[in-house]
């Protein structure tokens, strides 16, 4: 394990409304909302995530590669005040987040297909991307967008959130683009339910989330999005 990096638990679950409807209610007298939560409790979610020529980051998720990583680029609640480039890597059971901003000059270059912006020899992650978008062709592949309703607990840094309405963006790239309008790439009637934590999910939490019927899952929202277009738009991997 890459011990400079903070690597952190990652727990996820398929639930349906009723199920929700009790965590909720528990979770909401045991910890915080996230401080960037709108009036609904909520905020929103946009990701552009990239996949080289051969869709190494789809393939290694299918098939059950434990070590692995995926880039994008995320915006939140449709703004351009806070644009990052994130890699996300998979050790075990372990992940961990890297990320650099952009501001929406970068991002509309890169959109354009001109990843010279990229090119700061001082910047790690920046060189990485770079590198990955000359000589493996990593490049947009689709929009994942959903709704999020975030809580979060100091002790064991945990963090769990209910995703909500996750749609595809079909063959769309532009996370900006005021015309999208992203479809269902799940069933309407379930959500995501994800558990982060440092070393510890305080015996409280652990509590609270045992409920009849949820199991974990592998859910990953960039395969959901990726399979929906397959399956939908003929689209060949």
């Amino acid at each position: 394990m890459n011990t400079t990096l903070q690597y952190r638990n990652e727990l996820k679950f398929f639930v349906h409304p009723h199920q929700y409807m009790i965590l909720r209610q528990r979770l909401k007298h045991l910890m915080k909302q996230d401080k960037h939560v709108g009036p609904t409790g909520e905020y929103h979610i946009r990701s552009l995530y990239f996949d080289d020529l051969n869709n190494k980051a789809l393939h290694e998720k299918l098939g059950g590669i434990r070590d692995r990583s995926k880039y994008r680029i995320r915006i939140y609640n449709k703004e351009d005040s806070i644009i990052h480039f994130e890699k996300k890597i998979k050790f075990r059971d372990y992940i961990a987040k890297v990320k650099f901003p952009l501001t929406r000059d970068m991002y509309d270059s890169i959109i354009a297909g001109n990843y010279e912006v990229l090119h700061h020899p001082d910047h790690a992650l920046m060189m990485e991307i770079y590198h990955e978008m000359n000589h493996n062709l990593l490049r947009p592949k689709v929009i994942v967008d959903y709704v999020r309703e975030p809580y979060v607990c100091e002790n064991g840094n945990v963090r769990i959130t209910f995703d909500k309405e996750l749609r595809t963006g079909l063959h769309a790239i532009d996370v900006f683009d005021r015309n999208l309008k992203p479809v269902r790439a799940i069933d309407e009637n379930l959500m995501i339910l994800e558990v982060k934590f440092d070393e510890y999910l305080p015996a409280y939490i652990q509590t609270a989330l045992q409920l009849e019927g949820l199991n974990r899952q592998s859910a990953s929202k960039y395969v959901m999005c990726r399979k929906f277009l397959k399956y939908n738009t003929w689209e060949d991997y």
